[in-house]
């Protein structure tokens, strides 16, 4: 990191995870280490759903078009074909 934030910037961090329960600490020593109380899929739903909340006022649509302004140049076939196919089944569930 070029400017890491200074230790009490990451122990209120982690306190703050913490109060909120989504990391718990273990006393290793002098030490503590953090372990995630949440699973990955869940957190990266949640952390998701807040950026699209954030910066695209929740539409996925925006979204989605966001990201394919930026990376549609290095999709091959086969990720066009995953994405149709995506689409394609998220329309048939919402129905």
């Amino acid at each position: 990191m070029t400017d890491p934030p200074s230790y009490s910037a990451v122990r209120t961090f982690l306190r703050i995870l913490e109060d909120k329960k989504l990391v718990r600490h273990e006393e290793d020593g002098a030490r503590y280490v953090y372990i995630p109380t949440v699973e990955k899929e869940r957190a990266s739903r949640s952390a998701l759903r807040h950026v699209l909340n954030t910066f695209f006022g929740g539409s996925v649509t925006q979204a989605i078009s966001a990201l394919l302004d930026e990376d549609s140049k290095h999709l091959s076939e086969k990720d066009w074909q995953r994405l149709s196919a995506m689409i394609k089944e998220a329309r048939e569930e919402g129905r």
